[in-house]
């Protein structure tokens, strides 16, 4: 017999889409959480620190150092919700029904929508690797995002790849043959990769793919200006009032190379930047661009062997106007997530929320006399930020 609609209350209909929401989450369980007691305490806002850096001293007289202790501002106020109605005909279903029918199709759409604003935080991570329009298919191009973290000091542990399904299966296939019996097994199997080039590999539908701008088509793109610094870049060369620039491009500038985050020794490769802005050119074809990281040339932020010269060849990287998926191999402190509860509104009758581990649901339920429907409304908020790009690498594909 079924169980009475008088059972799926609120409450219960909380606890169960808080339960299918952590469940159905794969990005928002990597990134770095511990933000979100903090946010409990001062609001909305919160000033992140970032790690102080210090350059090295010879001899034995001391030079002090002015400390530099660089900040940012996260925000939560992305508010998210998915609402339905049930009508008379409906109370008779049991819980396990309406859990099927409503709640668990509305948790994967939720937590699907907040992997995906993880995911598109790809936009400000500069290091790239692997090659545009192909799908990895090698361990290599595992090993060459792992060095280019190695490169950039990125820590060893907890490191995190979060592919797209072409690029999981396609490394699945390349790797299968390649471990012990029971990790061999099981790519064949399920195709559970587990970790491999000491990351965690975890597979994404959610991960994004960055349409590049317009920037071949009447263009030959020219740094304006020697001796530039800072976090934007005068250019000139563009095709006239063009949209060439998209956030996220990535380029590199002739003659600048990257640099040992810690030493400041130059790399013997580019630096790649990314645009961290559209930018459209004026009608003489000139455009400043936002980008990121800054150009430093000295101390202990610095970023690059030298500032372009003027006329310095732009090169973006990829085909114009191509979308390519763009994975993301990343530390844990790269990006961070905070899921903050959100208050019950007094008015309501029947409300309930439901917190575990940070992730929090709100369910309101109010009847409809109108239609003769129940409606309920699930609501989640929660801010991204990316905390430090350089503990990351985008794998194209």
């Amino acid at each position: 017999m079924a169980v009475s609609n008088t059972l799926i209350t609120p409450t219960i209909i909380a606890r169960k889409s808080l339960f299918h929401l952590i469940n159905n989450l794969v990005m928002a369980r990597k990134v770095y959480r511990d933000y979100e007691k903090e946010f409990k305490k001062i609001g909305a806002s919160l000033t992140i620190r970032k790690p102080v850096k210090f350059t090295v001293t010879d001899g034995k007289t001391r030079s002090n150092q002015n400390i530099v202790e660089p900040s940012d501002t996260m925000t939560v106020a992305t508010q998210k919700h998915v609402s339905w109605g049930f009508n008379s005909a409906d109370l008779t279903l049991t819980v396990e029904q309406y859990e099927k029918r409503y709640i668990i199709p509305a948790m994967i759409a939720l937590a699907n929508q907040v992997d995906s604003d993880l995911l598109a935080l790809y936009k400000d991570v500069y290091n790239q690797q692997g090659t545009p329009g192909t799908t990895p298919n090698a361990f290599s191009n595992l090993g060459d995002c792992g060095q280019r973290m190695d490169e950039e000091a990125c820590p060893g542990d907890t490191r995190q790849g979060v592919l797209n399904p072409a690029a999981h299966w396609s490394l699945a296939d390349a790797l299968k043959g390649s471990f012990d019996k029971t990790l061999a097994r099981d790519t064949v199997r399920k195709g559970f990769l587990g970790r491999i080039a000491n990351f965690s590999l975890n597979m994404d539908q959610n991960v994004n793919r960055h349409t590049t701008g317009t920037f071949t088509s009447g263009s030959t793109p020219l740094v304006n200006g020697a001796s530039q610094t800072g976090a934007s870049l005068v250019t000139d060369g563009w095709a006239n009032s063009t949209a060439v620039i998209k956030q996220g491009d990535i380029f590199t500038l002739a003659g600048v190379n990257a640099v040992n985050p810690i030493t400041g020794a130059d790399l013997g490769y580019l630096r790649q930047f990314v645009a961290t802005a559209d930018g459209t050119s004026d009608g003489s074809g000139n455009l400043t661009i936002s980008i990121s990281p800054s150009i430093t040339t000295s101390g202990a932020y610095k970023t690059c062997t030298a500032s372009p010269a003027d006329d310095a060849v732009i090169t973006p990287v990829g085909t114009e106007a191509t979308a390519y998926p763009v994975n993301l191999m990343f530390h844990p402190e790269a990006f961070a997530l905070v899921m903050a509860p959100l208050e019950l509104p007094k008015g309501a009758v029947f409300k309930a929320r439901a917190t575990y581990d940070g992730i929090s649901v709100r369910i309101i339920n109010f009847y409809d006399g109108d239609a003769d429907e129940d409606l309920i409304r699930c609501d989640i908020l929660y801010g991204t930020k990316t905390l430090r790009g350089e503990l990351a690498c985008r794998l194209i594909g």
